[in-house]
């Protein structure tokens, strides 16, 4: 019998150069259980290097963390991928790192990118250009995703940057998003008369949190049987009962 998991799919840390500075994985994951989220993922952009902390963070919270990363395209189009496992997020770091722009990251400009430890201690800083666009074609990131067994979601599309509508105007057959993701500034309804072209996809709702108090602004429902990605793709495509709700 499916329960009911409340989900916000979409969370950056301190780690992103655009986040604030108090987004340490521990926090993020305190207030998450604050909240009633029962599963989160940590969504960086074009880095992972804070998702083993926020897994670790949880000890014996009644939180589920999903290793993620949000990849930018050559398109300039973002990209959510999720995992449920430290091990293959890495792998899809590694070759996000060999893709990027050149170039250094100019904390004055775009922020720092700070790598931060469960405990909230500050372990380095991380120099790439985080905030640019890889050199990986929107295709080509979900084609990977989906080999290391992950879930690609196209970002905000409802956003007049950096999605893969603002960016291409339309969706390409050939680009197998297991969802579209819509942010917190537009109702179900809303969405459903400009964008209904896109029906057939299954759609959900995250905050994109850049800040402790968005946490949970927006959250999807999946109704699985337990947590993991295996569930969460069958609920997007509802399967035996498993489904995804949003508001």
């Amino acid at each position: 019998m499916p329960k009911q998991f409340r989900a916000d799919l979409h969370i950056h840390t301190c780690l992103s150069p655009c986040a604030d500075i108090t987004m340490s994985p521990l926090r993020i994951v305190n207030k998450a259980v604050e909240r009633g989220l029962d599963i989160i993922a940590i969504t960086d952009h074009n880095s992972a290097e804070n998702t083993a902390a926020a897994v670790r963070s949880v000890r014996d919270m009644n939180l589920f963390v999903l290793t993620g990363m949000e990849v930018t395209s050559s398109e300039e189009a973002h990209i959510l991928a999720l995992f449920d496992n430290i091990e293959s997020i890495l792998r899809l770091q590694d070759t996000v790192y060999r893709n990027m722009t050149a170039g250094e990251n100019v904390e004055r400009l775009f922020g720092e990118q700070v790598v931060a430890n469960e405990n909230d201690e500050v372990m380095g800083f991380n120099k790439r250009l985080l905030i640019g666009a890889t050199n990986m074609s929107a295709n080509s990131i979900v084609t990977e995703i989906h080999s290391l067994g992950g879930l690609a979601i196209a970002s905000h599309i409802d956003r007049d940057a950096f999605s893969i509508l603002s960016q291409l105007g339309f969706i390409p057959d050939d680009v197998s998003f297991d969802a579209l993701e819509l942010s917190s500034a537009i109702s179900r309804k809303k969405a459903e008369e400009l964008y209904e072209t896109y029906d057939s996809f299954t759609w959900i709702s995250s905050s994109d949190a850049h800040a402790i108090d968005d946490i949970g602004k927006r959250t999807t429902l999946f109704h699985m049987n337990d947590s993991s990605i295996e569930e969460m793709r069958m609920a997007l495509k509802s399967i035996n009962g498993r489904k995804v709700e949003w508001e």
